[in-house]
C-alpha cells in the first residue's frame, strides 16, 4: 500500500509531495495514521542540513512532532489499540520518518492519548514544547511551589508551555518577550517583563528585590543566556536547551548557582529513554485535561500541498503560535 508524504531529495531544496511505501509497524511500534503535524523551528535548521545534532540522511521526510489515530500495532505492543487517539514527539531525525506523511510507524513508548480536550491540531503542537520544559522545570530543576520562575522568551513555542507548566506546579512565574507579546504572557499567567526596555538589574529589582529568581528558563540562548546567569539566585538554578556556543560562567559561579542542559532529541536520537517521553505526554495529558496546559497555535491553515508556505510562515516571523501542518 502506498501514502502520500513531503520528502526532501537535497538539503535546502524544495519539499516535493511523493507516494511512498506505507510502512508497517514493527515490534514495539504502532502505525499512526498522521492527523496534524506540528512545525518547529528545528526542522527548518534539518532541512538546510545546519542542525548537526539532528543530522537526517537524505531523502528525508520532515515532522518532530505528530498527532493522529492508531491504525494498527506491531507485535508486543498491549498499551495502544487501533482507534486510540494519540500525541508524540516521534521522528524527523537520526533517520526516523517525519510526520510531514499521511501514516508513520513510530515507537509506542513515545506515544502518550490525546487530550480529549484538545483538538488534533492543539496536540500535534506540545509535544516537543512539553518534553523540553518537562526535562528541564521537573527532570533538572525540580520546582518546588511557590519558588520564583523566570522563562526567558516566554511568547514563544517552548516559552508559553514552559510558563504554564510553571504555572501549574505551583511557582510564581515571571517571563521576558518583546513589547508586542505583553499580553501574551499575561494571558498565560506571567508577569510580563519587556526586556528590550529593562536591563537584568532592574527587572530583577522590581521582581525580586534583588535577590534573584530559583530557577531562570532559556528558550533564546546566546546573549540571553548570559542574561541568565545574571538574574538567577545565590544556589539557584539555570536550564537552557540553546546552551551552546562560549559563555562566561563567572556570574553563575558567584552566586554558586547551578545549570543543566536540555538536549529534547537524545532519546529519539539513541533509542534511550524513550519510555520517559511518553511518560512526560501522559503528563502533558493529565495537564490539559484539567485546562491547566494548552498550546497557543497560529490560526493559518497548511496541509501536504501547501508545506511550502507552513516553512515560510515558520522563517518570516509573522507565526502567531506554533504552525501546524493538517495531514488527514
Amino acid at each position: 500500500m502506498s501514502m502520500q508524504a513531503v520528502v526532501l531529495s537535497r538539503y535546502n531544496g524544495p519539499l516535493e509531495l511523493t507516494s511512498l511505501v506505507r510502512p508497517e509497524p514493527a515490534r514495539g511500534e504502532v502505525l499512526v495514521r498522521v492527523a496534524a503535524s506540528g512545525l518547529n523551528p528545528l526542522d527548518t535548521k534539518i532541512r538546510a542540513g545546519s542542525a548537526g545534532h539532528a543530522k537526517h540522511p537524505l531523502p528525508l521526510v520532515l515532522g518532530i512532532d505528530m498527532a493522529g489515530v492508531v491504525e494498527s500495532v506491531g507485535p508486543g505492543v498491549s498499551a495502544f489499540k487501533p482507534g486510540d487517539e494519540v500525541y508524540g514527539m516521534t521522528g524527523g531525525v537520526g533517520g526516523i520518518q517525519g510526520s510531514l506523511a499521511q501514516y508513520a510507524a513510530v515507537d509506542a513508548d513515545l506515544l502518550a492519548r490525546k487530550p480529549s480536550s484538545l483538538s488534533m491540531r492543539e496536540a500535534a503542537a506540545l509535544p516537543l514544547a512539553f518534553i523540553t520544559s518537562y526535562s528541564g522545570i521537573v527532570d533538572r530543576a525540580n520546582l518546588q511551589v511557590g519558588q520564583t520562575v523566570l522563562v526567558q522568551g516566554g511568547a514563544g513555542g517552548v516559552g508559553h508551555v514552559s510558563v504554564q507548566l510553571a504555572r501549574a506546579l505551583g511557582a510564581k512565574v515571571f517571563a521576558t518577550a518583546s513589547g508586542g507579546n505583553q499580553d501574551v504572557l499575561v494571558q498565560f499567567g506571567a508577569t510580563p517583563i519587556d526586556y528590550a526596555t529593562q536591563t537584568v538589574e532592574q527587572y530583577v529589582g522590581s521582581c525580586t528585590d534583588g535577590e534573584g529568581f530559583d530557577l531562570v528558563v532559556d528558550t533564546v540562548g546566546g546573549t540571553t543566556l548570559d542574561a541568565s546567569f545574571a538574574a538567577v539566585k545565590h544556589f539557584g538554578h539555570v536550564v537552557s536547551a540553546l546552551g551552546w556556543g562560549t559563555h562566561a560562567l563567572a556570574p553563575l559561579s558567584f552566586r554558586e548557582a547551578t545549570y543543566s542542559g536540555v538536549f529534547t532529541l537524545h532519546a529519539l536520537l539513541s533509542g534511550k529513554g524513550r519510555a520517559h517521553h511518553g511518560e512526560m505526554m501522559r503528563k502533558a495529558t493529565l495537564l490539559a485535561q484539567a485546562g491547566k496546559l494548552a498550546p497557543r497555535v497560529d490560526p493559518r491553515r497548511f496541509d501536504l500541498a501547501s508545506v511550502e508556505q507552513a516553512y515560510e510562515a515558520l522563517s518570516d516571523g509573522t507565526a502567531q503560535g506554533k504552525i501546524v501542518v493538517d495531514i488527514a
